[in-house]
Parts: C-alpha cells; sequence; structure tokens
C-alpha cells in the first residue's frame, strides 16, 4: 500500500470535522443542563417564598406539621423529575459520542483490514504459512475486540438498568414513607 497524501489529508479533514461535531454535541449537553439548573433555581426562588408564606400563616403547631408534610411530597416529585432531566441530557449526549466512536473504530478496523490483506498481496513466494498465521491472528483479534463491545456493552445495559431500578425503589420507599407520615399526622 503506497502513502497517499490525498487519502492523509482527507482522513484528516474528515477528522477535524467528527471532532468539531462532537464539539457541538458536548456544548449542546452543557447548555441543556444550563437551562435545566437555570429554570429549576428559578422555580426553588419562587416555590421558596410561597412556602414560607403557606409555613407563616400556620397557626397552630398541628398545622405547621401539616404544611411542612404538604411540602415534602412535591419538593420530593421535584427532586426526582430533575434527575431524571439531568440522566436524560446525559444519556441522549453520551449516545451520540458513543456512536461516533463505534463509527470511528468500524473505520480504523476497515482501513487496517485492507491494509493486512494489501500487504499479505505482496508477500513473498513460500511464505503462504506465514501468511495463514498472520491472517488467523488478525481474524482472532477482530473476533476479540467484537467479544470485548459486546461485553462492554451488556455491562453498560446492566448499570444502567441497575441504577432505574434502584431510583425506582428508593423513590417507592420514600412515597411509602411519606403516606405513612401523612397517616399519622
Amino acid at each position: 500500500m503506497n502513502f497517499n497524501a490525498d487519502q492523509f489529508t482527507a482522513t484528516q479533514q474528515a477528522n477535524i470535522a467528527a471532532v468539531a461535531d462532537l464539539s457541538q454535541t458536548a456544548f449542546a449537553g452543557f447548555e441543556r443542563l444550563v437551562e435545566l439548573n437555570m429554570a429549576a433555581g428559578k422555580a426553588a426562588v419562587g416555590e421558596s417564598f410561597a412556602n414560607m408564606q403557606a409555613l407563616m400563616a400556620a397557626k397552630s403547631p398541628q398545622d405547621l406539621m401539616a404544611v411542612q408534610a404538604a411540602l415534602v411530597q412535591p419538593a420530593f416529585e421535584k427532586s426526582v423529575s430533575y434527575g431524571r432531566h439531568i440522566a436524560d441530557i446525559a444519556n441522549s449526549t453520551s449516545a451520540v459520542f458513543s456512536k461516533a466512536v463505534e463509527g470511528k473504530m468500524a473505520e480504523s478496523e476497515k482501513a487496517v483490514k485492507s491494509l493486512v490483506e494489501s500487504s499479505l498481496k505482496n508477500a513473498p513466494a513460500g511464505s503462504d504459512a506465514a501468511v495463514a498465521a498472520i491472517k488467523t491472528a488478525f481474524e482472532a483479534s477482530q473476533s476479540a475486540a467484537e467479544t470485548l463491545k459486546k461485553v462492554a456493552k451488556q455491562a453498560a445495559d446492566s448499570a444502567e438498568a441497575s441504577m432505574k431500578a434502584a431510583s425506582a425503589q428508593a423513590e417507592a420507599s420514600v412515597k411509602a414513607a411519606l403516606s405513612k407520615a401523612k397517616a399519622k399526622a
């Protein structure tokens, strides 16, 4: 395989374009986080004043306890919603990055395969055994890489499922505790 300056330049330009796209994706994700935090902060300030007014309006300790109990559930729900929004932003941004990395890895694997095949075509006569060994080793490395990709994806999927299950369980536990607290009040 001969060195081709045009191919090299085209590859570098494609890589620069890919990095520029990923930079835009990263900034878009960051922008979404900033917007979420600004909205949450603005809502929290408004709610704080409304909550203070409700607490100040309580006439007795029982009224105060009832107001406090009534404020816990919405605060918990907003907290859960905020966490879900952050997870959604992180997951969508991560998915774009993962897709880009997978695409670049596929391109690299294809280029390496092409290079190996091209090099082996030009092997000297009588080197059939060496060529066969190199092909076998290359195919084994490709198979191992595919297996590792599958294992990594399964691990990521399992971790995500575990986090969702733990979050759901925690949410159910808090809701049950709030229901018991309301029943006692």
